[in-house]
């Protein structure tokens, strides 16, 4: 299985931003022009990028739409998009703004019912995004920890035609201290579906470490501050690792 390099876009007040631990205070701007940042990715050779509306995580509705379609219809490569999604005409409007994949999270524990409906109308273009603290799956932003345990939800997914997990361990978010391979591998190999890895990327060894894992279902990584501040370059990142 191919690995992919998914660099980060993460969009607040329409401006590129990072903040750690998913944490609304702690909030650094790194451009005030997403589509800029976008189009460096691609000419740098991502050939995906993933937007998070983290307002519209907050809002439990897609507030940047506006950025997030220019995005979508001025770069070449798709582009997958997560945050607020609670509705299938959101869903819609979205992947009609030229977005590839959407990605659910907080939907996927509150409304079953949705989240299956999605699951079997758009398959592979809805991804389900796993955040978890200490295994429990987080919603709303990672205002709110559930009871819900990460690799019950991917397996019970799973079932339901969900082919693609990205699970963010949110204690490595924004924190450059490596992802959770263990727990990623472990969700990967107990759903056998397809994960993509998110929090805690810091170098290019971190990418080489998560790839070995390929062949058992992890299918990428999402990799936000370490390429803002230059601790991973994207174009050698994706040289080394994807060929």
């Amino acid at each position: 299985m191919a690995f992919t390099i998914y660099p980060a876009i993460d969009i607040r007040g329409g401006q590129c931003v990072r903040l750690i631990q998913g944490d609304y205070s702690q909030e650094t701007v790194f451009n005030p022009n997403p589509l800029e940042v976008a189009k460096s990715w691609e000419a740098q050779g991502a050939s995906w990028i993933h937007l998070v509306d983290l307002d519209g995580a907050k809002a439990g509705q897609p507030v940047n739409d506006g950025v997030i379609g220019e995005i979508a219809r001025s770069v070449q490569v798709p582009v997958q998009v997560g945050g607020g999604l609670r509705t299938e005409a959101d869903v819609e409007r979205l992947l009609g703004l030229g977005v590839s994949r959407v990605i659910l999270g907080t939907a996927a524990i509150e409304d079953r019912a949705f989240t299956e409906a999605v699951l079997a109308k758009y398959g592979d273009k809805v991804a389900i995004g796993i955040d978890a603290r200490n295994g429990q799956v987080a919603t709303r932003g990672w205002l709110e920890t559930s009871e819900v345990r990460a690799e019950d939800l991917a397996v019970e997914l799973g079932r339901k035609g969900a082919e693609t997990f990205i699970f963010t361990d949110i204690s490595r978010d924004g924190m450059m201290k490596g992802p959770n391979v263990e727990a990623i591998v472990r969700l990967a190999e107990v759903s056998g579906k397809q994960v993509i890895a998110s929090g805690g990327v810091s170098n290019v060894d971190d990418l080489v470490r998560l790839s070995e894992h390929s062949g058992k279902g992890v299918s990428g990584a999402i990799v936000g501050k370490a390429l803002y501040i230059g601790s991973i370059d994207l174009t050698k990142a994706i040289e080394q690792i994807q060929g």
